[in-house]
């Protein structure tokens, strides 16, 4: 049995108000040529389709016509869970009569003890359950038991499977939650605070397989076969160094796990680049993906005219940018102290990225005394 195991789409995301829906197509394309071309049996979405509740149609667009090409025209089905992003009842409207199609939804409690069952050729049946995201108020009212953080609610809902699961057979676990340990970016949504979104992996020890979201960055945790599977692309400027991919999960006949990474690439990239103005916009001539989505920090000391439009003649898509330059060697204090008596310094820089040139004696003399009268004038 083969399936591959991804998460965390958050189709119809915004990064600094620059639509990522393009990015997310071209990688969705990609997903969709690997199905093509490789023999698997299913693809697991462990929640997070969506970015938000309320998604855009044009998202819904999206998904609609990667799952019609993946379910029809492949023949894969699909299994998904809703993340604290989804909006659990919406995704899974007509979940019931899509089940028939080869897509399977699991978005509330009431499914999470019914197995989705996939057959293979010549190999034994593979049982996926899906644990949806839930809060501790939720399981607390679904079960009518005590619930005071997410270990506890996924304690109680691993129990409820635990009650129904035939540990004879291979058996899948999808979740989305936050095992305690992983390690988390700044792109997700912190589900509750101090620490109480945190969750043992020894509730799911007992699963041949466990397909994680929630967390973007790949990586197994507690065990081998305990993994997140990451986002599919880059969802923020920390993400700079991961390598996004989708896990291929291989179980062979005695239930035992493999698993390998296939890369997944965005067109666009996600890279903080550091130096001085005159450094970036060279570097940026010759730079063959100058259309990276950037973070940009200069380092320059004096005051620039406008640097984030002389940036984009070079680098179109710088979405933000910090100036680290202007605070080395000094303190706050300090520094605000400089900026509220440094007017005709920054006046002659300003002076400079205009014209060209600098004051001459004349010029700066006469740009002294305005100064000097207009910080009079506000005195008194």
């Amino acid at each position: 049995m083969k399936f591959i195991h991804t998460s965390d789409w958050h189709l119809g995301r915004q990064f600094h108000n620059v639509s990522l829906l393009d990015d997310q197509r071209a990688v969705l394309q990609q997903i969709e040529h690997y199905l093509t071309d490789h023999n698997v049996d299913a693809l697991v979405i462990a929640g997070d389709i969506y970015d938000r509740s309320v998604p855009p149609t044009s998202a819904i667009e999206v998904l609609d016509d990667f799952l019609t090409k993946v379910i029809q025209d492949i023949g894969v089905p699909v299994i998904m869970i809703s993340g604290n992003h989804d909006g659990a009842k919406r995704l899974g409207f007509g979940a019931r009569q899509l089940d028939r199609s080869g897509l399977h939804i699991i978005s509330g409690l009431e499914q999470m003890t019914t197995p989705i069952v996939i057959s293979s050729t010549d190999k034994p049946d593979v049982y996926f359950y899906g644990m949806p995201y839930s809060d501790p108020e939720h399981v607390r009212h679904f079960y009518n038991v005590t619930v005071s953080n997410h270990d506890d609610a996924h304690r109680i809902m691993a129990q409820q499977l635990s009650e129904v699961m035939d540990s004879s057979k291979q058996n899948v676990l999808i979740s989305h939650c936050f095992i305690d340990g992983a390690e988390p970016s700044e792109s997700e949504r912190t589900l509750s605070i101090g620490g109480a979104d945190r969750v043992s992996f020894s509730h799911f020890s007992h699963f041949n397989y466990v397909a994680l979201g929630h967390l973007h960055q790949a990586q197994k945790r507690g065990a081998e076969h305990i993994r997140y599977s990451g986002s599919i692309m880059k969802y923020s400027f920390s993400e700079q160094y991961h390598n996004k991919s989708m896990t291929l999960v291989e179980l062979d006949g005695d239930g035992k796990v493999t698993t390998s990474m296939i890369p997944l690439t965005a067109p666009h990239n996600m890279r903080i680049l550091e130096g001085t103005l005159s450094e970036l916009l060279e570097a940026g001539q010759h730079d063959e993906h100058n259309e990276d989505y950037l973070l940009v920090r200069l380092m320059d000391k004096h005051a620039i005219l406008d640097p984030m439009a002389k940036l984009r003649e070079v680098y179109p898509n710088v979405l933000h940018l910090e100036k680290p330059g202007m605070l080395v060697g000094v303190d706050r204090e300090m520094t605000q102290a400089r900026l509220a008596h440094s007017e005709l310094d920054m006046f002659k820089d300003f002076f400079h990225d205009v014209q060209g040139e600098v004051l001459t004696v004349e010029q700066e003399s006469m740009v002294a005394d305005i100064v000097g009268a207009l910080s009079k004038g506000n005195k008194e």
